[in-house]
């Protein structure tokens, strides 16, 4: 099962490279960041003319995140971060989907810091965390997935110096990722990958996709169970080169089928 996590930066106006990268890559499970659409936009026809259901929490001009899934039915339950510090803000989308729940988010910026923004993220950040526990608790197989905006380490960005007072690489924010994950998450990405630099963003500006100059900020964490299951994981960044694109690429894990589907799946000896 392949499991993808993209923050489209506007789903209608990236509609054609979205539906593009589908069709290249048919993910099982897919979520979606910064929809900046309302929830009466969200172009549900053209994604299930593309094999895809889905189930979404939009937001006129800003935010929005989606839950996709190819030919499997969604079972969401919930939009919205319990205890959000805003929740007019579209950020947080909770589903069930083939065994497996899925958080997907899209964690505040936090610019310019000091100031309220930065202490809204951390606010958030709380809230996540204390929710992410209730999640490990169940002993449910879980993904927390999504644009975090936090470089955890300074493998994670290009020339972390220059990043030291800003919002997704201050201490603190570093520190709150760290504590979420030290509950028993596992960085998928990270854990395939332990000492490459691997980015999923590069912004608009200054060329910075031709100079690889990037940071990782899109993360897919999962709970203890389906660390066992973890089989591969990437960047699809070729997807940052084409026209009209997001300024984020793709993210994706696969899972191996669990222990006693692949026990079903072998044919008794006669």
């Amino acid at each position: 099962m392949r499991i993808a996590t993209y923050n489209v930066n506007g789903v209608n106006g990236r509609l054609a490279v979205l539906l593009r990268w589908l069709e290249e890559t048919q993910p099982d499970i897919v979520c979606l960041q910064e929809l900046k659409a309302p929830q009466e936009k969200f172009p549900k026809a053209a994604l299930e003319a593309a094999g895809y259901t889905a189930y979404w929490h939009g937001q006129k001009s800003w935010n929005g995140v989606a839950i996709l899934a190819r030919g499997r039915d969604i079972h969401g339950t919930r939009r919205g971060l319990p205890h959000d510090p805003d929740p007019s803000q579209s950020r947080y989308i909770e589903a069930a989907v083939n065994g497996v729940l899925i958080g997907c988010l899209y964690l505040p910026n936090g610019n310019p810091t000091p100031g309220p923004k930065f202490d809204y993220k951390m606010r958030w950040f709380e809230a996540l965390t204390a929710h992410a526990a209730s999640l490990l608790a169940t002993g449910a197989p879980v993904v927390l997935i999504g644009d975090f905006n936090v470089m955890p380490t300074e493998l994670d960005v290009y020339k972390p110096e220059r990043w030291l007072d800003d919002a997704l690489f201050r201490p603190e924010v570093r520190d709150a990722f760290s504590g979420l994950v030290a509950q028993g998450w596992t960085d998928g990405i990270r854990t395939l990958h332990p000492t490459a630099r691997i980015y999923t963003f590069w912004d608009y500006f200054r060329n910075a996709f031709v100079r690889d100059a990037g940071l990782r900020i899109d993360h897919i964490l999962l709970s203890p169970s389906l660390k066992k299951r973890l089989k591969s994981g990437g960047v699809d960044r070729h997807v940052r080169g084409w026209d009209k694109t997001s300024d984020h690429a793709p993210v994706w894990i696969e899972l191996k089928a669990p222990i006693a589907s692949r026990r079903r799946a072998t044919p008794r000896a006669s």
